[in-house]
């Protein structure tokens, strides 16, 4: 039973007090606080109020540990989608499946990146994506491949079929780790993520050529995240063009080091 952990967490994700929130359920406050240490227990009646009140399943107030969820499941849940996180997955995913009744891995290719944005959780637009499978890829586990463009990431060349495996928990993803996200207001994006939803609730993105600065985003602008298993690639990539960069980024470095120094003599 996490009701009483639960309870604390949605009332503190409206920063109300105790005081408030008892008035609003029309409760005491001793009472509210008993609900909350698990000391006492509320009456039918009481649970209801407060399952419409935060708009969380009886449930799923009882039963599931909602601190082990991220922001973004929580906050669905708070704007009234009672979705299914109780079983395996997490969040509703749209899918398809082979004759066979196995999953498919989709492809979403360059021409329907745009769309993707607007019709990723419609089962309609995702049976016409094109489809295919990889033999040595576990059966237990959902992937999807997207074709990712730029050069932002080498070895990963501009043009490659970037496969991923689906995460559920977006508590779990593991910094410093590729995953493709598909986010609100940049689309879809292959990067190595850094985990600071506990932090401030976001994702470091770090792109591998280092001339691309590394960026923050929202949780709640992230739609999916998918972990990377591998890509295909038409393009052997140049090992020289890493040393190219590197020497690029030391060239400017140098650069700005001089500009430094110039400025400080000027100052003396």
């Amino acid at each position: 039973m996490f009701f009483a952990p639960n309870l604390k967490l949605l009332r503190l994700r409206k920063d109300l007090s105790q005081e408030e929130l008892s008035g609003m359920l029309e409760v005491t406050r001793s009472s509210l606080s008993g609900y909350e240490n698990g000391t006492a227990e509320p009456n039918f009646a009481t649970l209801i109020r407060i399952s419409n009140f935060f708009k969380v399943s009886i449930d799923k107030l009882l039963k599931l540990e909602l601190s082990s969820l991220s922001d973004p499941q929580l906050s669905e849940i708070e704007s009234g989608y009672d979705i299914d996180l109780g079983g395996n997955k997490l969040r509703v995913l749209a899918t398809t499946l082979d004759a066979d009744g196995n999953e498919n891995i989709e492809l979403v290719p360059e021409k329907a990146r745009a769309g993707y944005m607007a019709g990723y959780a419609d089962p309609d637009f995702i049976k016409v994506l094109p489809t295919f499978s990889l033999p040595f890829l576990s059966r237990d586990k959902k992937y999807r491949t997207f074709t990712i463009s730029g050069d932002s990431m080498p070895p990963v060349p501009s043009g490659s079929f970037v496969t991923g495996e689906y995460v559920q928990n977006w508590n779990t993803l593991k910094s410093g780790y590729p995953y493709i996200l598909v986010t609100k207001d940049d689309g879809i994006v292959f990067k190595i993520v850094y985990n600071k939803i506990k932090e401030n609730k976001s994702l470091q993105l770090v792109s591998t050529n280092p001339l691309y600065d590394p960026y923050e985003v929202d949780v709640r602008d992230v739609l999916e995240v998918w972990k990377f298993v591998n890509f295909i690639s038409n393009e052997l990539p140049d090992p020289g063009a890493e040393r190219d960069d590197l020497s690029s980024v030391v060239l400017n470095l140098q650069k700005e080091i001089r500009q430094i120094k110039n400025v400080l003599r000027e100052k003396k």
